[in-house]
């Protein structure tokens, strides 16, 4: 484990201010809260740290406090944080698709997340907008497929790194039989409401995607075995070729979205007012309260911290703004946590592979039994202990 205390300030640097905040940081924590956290008895904890190397588990947490002059001062604690462990990202990888849609939207002056619109071939209107709402309710692969068809992966590597938001390799869709495939399908648009048709903007060129390079960092190969088109083939599964999104990008990334100001201006996502609200707003609205089903779709369906091991309906006093993502036996979640009422905010990000049987796309995974109650005592066990610490301070 490891603990970082960083402070990025705007302006000139002071080394009096950076002196003073290093001493708060050093004489306010003299431990790392995730070692007593991870120390618990409690059973949906203790299960996982019995085998801690099966389930591998990563875990980032950033503890958010207030200077002197109101900027944010991040103190981070780690667990088996290694970015060139590779874990299987799945639809966490929506979350930076649906920041660079609505970037690229609001800076095309004749669209907005609101234009209608259709993919060539189909005369299904979507918007936008709603597509983002689709993938943080209940994590919607179509509406993700979409927004990738209007980015394509070399566009959304390209302003991921520019961001300095890195490493990171989106290279396919989700759930689709073109997964990887390079073409992509045009966006058609409708601009003008008097008028019925749609069609297709220079700015949003269909463009050709490159050819998909293999990752060459650790634990690509994973398993003893998976199924292909219902056979058992009894070697490890390859995730070479697969999306990367390691567990500090993703924090980075809510950390760029919600303290932008902490940020060189390159670095900054350059989404207008309006387009923000949208934004934050998809990412911490219920299901329910994004117009589906209580009952298949219930409001820890995509919060898997605090909440995730229980049907009950949320708070509406606290909010979670995050993306999971779940698939090959793999949960992650990265949420910025906010307690209005107590004054409380946080931000964790973690990850844990719960395959028993070591067979992946079998759908034999113990999500409920162990990664989904593991998830949510840890998001109780921050919460409590950042409920401890404003208490007595």
């Amino acid at each position: 484990m490891e603990v970082f205390f960083f402070v990025v300030h705007l302006g000139m640097h002071k080394l009096f201010v950076l002196l003073s905040l290093f001493l708060i940081a050093c004489g306010e924590e003299k431990h790392n809260p995730l070692e007593e956290v991870l120390a618990s008895n409690h059973p949906a904890i203790a299960q996982v740290m019995q085998d801690i190397d099966t389930y591998e588990v990563q875990i980032l947490y950033t503890r958010i406090d207030t200077t002197t002059k109101g900027d944010p001062l991040f103190t981070e604690f780690t667990f088996q944080l290694e970015p060139n462990n590779y874990f299987y990202p799945a639809s966490s990888v929506k979350f930076p698709v649906a920041v660079l849609a609505l970037e690229k939207i609001d800076q095309i002056e004749q669209l907005s997340a609101s234009t209608p619109y259709i993919i060539e071939g189909d005369s299904l209107v979507h918007f936008i907008e709603d597509d983002v709402r689709q993938i943080f309710a209940v994590s919607d692969n179509d509406a993700y497929n979409r927004l990738y068809e209007l980015l394509g992966r070399d566009y959304i590597n390209t302003q991921l790194h520019s961001k300095g938001l890195k490493p990171v390799r989106i290279s396919h869709r989700l759930a689709t039989t073109n997964a990887s495939e390079r073409a992509r399908l045009p966006l058609l648009f409708n601009l003008n409401e008097m008028d019925t048709s749609f069609q297709q903007i220079p700015e949003v060129a269909n463009e050709t995607d490159s050819e998909i390079q293999k990752l060459t960092i650790e634990k690509l190969l994973k398993g003893e075995g998976y199924l292909r088109n219902d056979s058992l083939i009894e070697d490890p599964m390859d995730f070479s070729e697969k999306n990367y999104f390691p567990l500090k990008t993703q924090h980075e990334l809510l950390k760029r979205l919600f303290f932008e100001q902490m940020y060189p201006s390159d670095q900054q996502f350059q989404l207008s007012e309006t387009t923000k609200e949208i934004l934050f707003k998809a990412m911490y609205t219920l299901p329910r309260d994004a117009g589906y089903n209580e009952t298949e779709f219930y409001d820890s369906y995509c919060k898997f911290f605090i909440y995730g091991d229980s049907k009950e309906r949320m708070p509406k006093d606290l909010k979670i703004y995050n993306k999971v993502g779940y698939a090959y036996g793999t949960l992650t979640d990265s949420a910025y946590i906010v307690d209005e009422v107590n004054n409380i905010q946080f931000i964790v990000s973690a990850t844990i592979l719960v395959n028993k049987n070591g067979i992946f796309n079998d759908n034999i995974y113990e999500y409920e039994s162990i990664g989904i109650p593991f998830l949510a005592q840890l998001g109780r066990a921050l919460y409590q202990y950042e409920f401890s610490r404003k208490k007595d301070n």
